[in-house]
C-alpha cells in the first residue's frame, strides 16, 4: 500500500492524498489551496494523477481546504463515488456551489483586467453549476459503521469533533494475506468545542496520518474564553462601538451563537451580570447567507451535538437562538448595518477576511478606534486577516488604504483544531500504537515541534512529508517516489513569493524612515545617506518595471 502526499504538506490547506492498494487508486480529500496568491495559483494546476484512474474518494469534512477542488475533479471527468458523512454531504450542498459562485465572480473580475491588457480570457476554476452537478457523486454514510468498498477495502467514519460531520477515517486494505490499517484524522477538534462531541479515540492502527495545525501551542480553556469574550464585547459596546467578528460561515459562527446563549448560565457576580445585560440588549447580526443556511443544517442535525447540548435542546432552550439575534440575508440589509450607528455585534464570513461581506464591514470599522475586530479562528499567512492580527498599521481593502485604528483581539480558544495536548492525547489513546506517524496540515514550525515531542515521549517514528512524496507502508517506511514540479511553475511561485516579501519590506522601510525623520537628532549626513539608498532602490524598481 502506498500514500502520495499531494496537499496540506508543510502548510494547512489543499488537503489531498492519493492512496494505492489492493489494485485500486483512491483519494482522501481534494481540498483547495488558500492564502497567498502563489499558493492559490496551485488550484488551477493539473492534478498530479489521472482523474480517470481514481476509483473512489473519501472526504473527511466539508471545509473548502478539504473539499474545494471536488468540482474541478468533476469538471475533468471524475464520475465515481465520494463517501462522506451525511452532515458533510448536507454542508457541501451549500459550500461547494458557494465556492463555485466565488470562482465565477473572481474570474470575471480577472478577465476584465486581461481584456484591458489585450490578454486572452480564461475559464473559472469551476462554476456554481458544475459544483451542483458534482453533488450527485456523494454517498452519505453514518458514523461507526464499517463500509465495504471492495472485498479487500473497508472504511469506517468516526466523529472528529472538528465541525458538523467531520470524520476520522479508519481504512483497512488487504493485499494477499496481509491487511494494513491506516487512520486519517482529517482535522481533529478540541475536546471542548461548543455543540460538538469530543473526537473519537481509535483503539489501534498500523499507520497514522495526522493533522498538526496547533502542534506547538496550547489553547485557552472554555471557561476562560467565555469570560474574555464577554469582557471584549461589553467594553466595545459600552464605548458605543461595533464588534466585528470575521468568522468561518460553517462551524465557528454556530459555536459563537452557542457561546453567547450559554453565557447566562455562568453568571456569578454583579459586574458579570451587568456585562451580560449589555450584550443581551445589543443586536447580534449574522451577516452571511452561507452561515445562515449552515445554521439551518446544524438545526437539522442536532443528533450529532454533545449530550449537554441535546439536554439543553430537550428543555426547550435552542442554543442557536436568543433575543437580539438577527439574520441579514440580502446585500441591502448587509449594507444597512454599516449605516446604523447602534452598538452591535456583526458576525460575517469569510473567517480569513479574503472574500465576502466581511471586507465591507472591515472597511467601515477598521479605522474607528471605538470598534473591535475580534478574530476567533486560524489566519493563514498571506491573508488579510493574518495581516490585521499581526499588527498591520494600514491595509488595502477594495483598492483603498484603510488605517487600522480599531482594537484587534484574537481568542484562540475558539479554534476548531486540537492543540498540542489534544493531538498528543489522541496518540496516547491508541491501545495498539501506530508503527509510524505522518504529520500533515501544519506550518513547518508547528510540525517540527510536534515531531520532536512525539518521538521523545512515544518513541514512534515521525515523517513530515514534502509535496509529491510517495511512501510505501511496510515494516520500514520507504519513500519510493517524488513528483517534481515544473521549473516554470516553481520560478513563477518564487517570483510571487519574492514580490510579497518585497511589499512587506518596503512597508517596513516606510515605517522606519518616517520614524527616523521625526528624530530631531538626525544629522544631515544621515538623511543624505538614507536618501541616496532610496534613490538606488528606486532605480532598481524602475528597471524591473521597464523589463
Amino acid at each position: 500500500m502506498k500514500i502520495t502526499f499531494l496537499g496540506a504538506t508543510r502548510t494547512v490547506t489543499g488537503s489531498n492524498f492519493l492512496v494505492e492498494g489492493a489494485g485500486k487508486k483512491f483519494l482522501v480529500d481534494c481540498g483547495m489551496w488558500q492564502g497567498k496568491a502563489e499558493t492559490e495559483m496551485e488550484n488551477a494546476e493539473a492534478f498530479e494523477f489521472s482523474v480517470n484512474d481514481i476509483d473512489f474518494m473519501l472526504l473527511t469534512h466539508a471545509h473548502i481546504d478539504h473539499s474545494g477542488r471536488i468540482p474541478k475533479l468533476y469538471k475533468e471527468g471524475y464520475r465515481n463515488k465520494i463517501y462522506a458523512h451525511k452532515a458533510t454531504c448536507d454542508l457541501c450542498t451549500l459550500m461547494l456551489p458557494d465556492s463555485g459562485h466565488i470562482q465565477e465572480m473572481e474570474n470575471e473580475w480577472k478577465n476584465r483586467k486581461r481584456i484591458r491588457k489585450g490578454e486572452e480570457e480564461k475559464e473559472p476554476l469551476y462554476t456554481a453549476e458544475e459544483a451542483v452537478r458534482c453533488l450527485e457523486l456523494f454517498e452519505p454514510v453514518q458514523y461507526d459503521k464499517i463500509i465495504e468498498i471492495t472485498p479487500e477495502i473497508h472504511v469506517r467514519f468516526n466523529d472528529a469533533g472538528h465541525m458538523l460531520g467531520s470524520s476520522i477515517i479508519e481504512l483497512w486494505v488487504k493485499e494477499g494475506e496481509e491487511e494494513t490499517k491506516t487512520v486519517f484524522t482529517g482535522d481533529l477538534g478540541n475536546n471542548d468545542i461548543p455543540l460538538l462531541s469530543e473526537p473519537t479515540m481509535i483503539e489501534d492502527t498500523d499507520y497514522l496520518v495526522m493533522e498538526s495545525t496547533y502542534g506547538s501551542r496550547l489553547h485557552m480553556r472554555n471557561e476562560e474564553k467565555a469570560k474574555l469574550f464577554l469582557d471584549i464585547v461589553s467594553e466595545t459596546l459600552d464605548n458605543k462601538g461595533t464588534v466585528v467578528i470575521p468568522s468561518f460561515a460553517v462551524g465557528r459562527t454556530q459555536e459563537i451563537l452557542y457561546e453567547i446563549n450559554k453565557l447566562k448560565d455562568i453568571i456569578d457576580d454583579e459586574e458579570f451580570r451587568r456585562k451580560y445585560r449589555t450584550l443581551m440588549k445589543s443586536p447580534v447580526y449574522v451577516d452571511s447567507p452561507l452561515a445562515i443556511s449552515a445554521t439551518e443544517v446544524f438545526r437539522e442535525n442536532m443528533d450529532l451535538f454533545d449530550e449537554e447540548t441535546q439536554e439543553q435542546i430537550n428543555s426547550g432552550d435552542n442554543p442557536l437562538e436568543f433575543p437580539g439575534l438577527q439574520f441579514t440575508r440580502t446585500a441591502d440589509e448587509s449594507k444597512a448595518l454599516n449605516e446604523d450607528t447602534t452598538p452591535s455585534i456583526i458576525i460575517s464570513a469569510s473567517g480569513m477576511c479574503e472574500v465576502g461581506r466581511i471586507k465591507h464591514h472591515l472597511k467601515h470599522n477598521l479605522w474607528n478606534p471605538k470598534s473591535t475586530i475580534l478574530f476567533v479562528g486560524y489566519q493563514a499567512p498571506g491573508t488579510l486577516g493574518y495581516s490585521i492580527v499581526n499588527g498591520a498599521k494600514n491595509v488595502k481593502i477594495f483598492g483603498e488604504e484603510i488605517a487600522v485604528n480599531a482594537k484587534v483581539e484574537y481568542i484562540e480558544g475558539y479554534s476548531g483544531h486540537a492543540d498540542q495536548e489534544g493531538l498528543m492525547n489522541f496518540i496516547y489513546s491508541f491501545i495498539k500504537k501506530p508503527k509510524h506517524i505522518f504529520l500533515v496540515h501544519g506550518e513547518p514550525e508547528s510540525q517540527e515541534i510536534l515531531e520532536e515531542k512525539i518521538e521523545q515521549e512515544t518513541n514512534i517514528g515521525v515523517t513530515i512529508p514534502e509535496f509529491g512524496e510517495t511512501y510505501e507502508l511496510k515494516e520500514q517506511i520507504e519513500r519510493t517516489h517524488k513528483v517534481e514540479r515544473k521549473i516554470k511553475n516553481t520560478l513563477k511561485s518564487e517570483m510571487l513569493l519574492r514580490l510579497e516579501k518585497l511589499k512587506s519590506e518596503i512597508k517596513d522601510m516606510d515605517d522606519y524612515v518616517r520614524q527616523d525623520l521625526k528624530d530631531k537628532n538626525l544629522r544631515d549626513e544621515d538623511i543624505f545617506r538614507i536618501n541616496e539608498k532610496m534613490k538606488e532602490l528606486e532605480k532598481q524598481i524602475i528597471k524591473v518595471i521597464e523589463g
